[in-house]
């Protein structure tokens, strides 16, 4: 029976080398035998998520599978009340 999307089956992208980001992912699917996970990443880091997705799938859990990719657009207001858009992607891989 899939889990449904919590807190523990999201793996946030930030500024650390591709490889810290699969080893969580990879994590997270041996643990408690989860079948989703998923990549969330804004900004400049949407290529280190692709870069992450790609090396799980390729390499580590070669069963895993792109369920769904979605992107879009978040609002952030920065340090000086300034409001920006920034780009945003969710990779959901899982295994069958």
């Amino acid at each position: 029976m899939p889990k449904e999307e919590t807190d523990e089956n999201v793996i946030f992208i930030g500024n650390k080398p591709p490889m810290s980001y699969v080893l969580a992912v990879v994590t997270e699917f041996k643990r408690d035998n989860t079948s989703e996970v998923v990549i969330k990443a804004r900004g400049r880091a949407i290529s280190r998520a692709v870069d992450t997705a790609e090396i799980v799938r390729n390499r580590f859990v070669t069963d895993a599978n792109v369920k769904e990719i979605i992107i879009g657009t978040e609002s952030v207001t920065n340090d000086e009340g300034r409001t920006h858009n920034v780009s945003s992607i969710e990779i959901r891989l899982s295994t069958k």
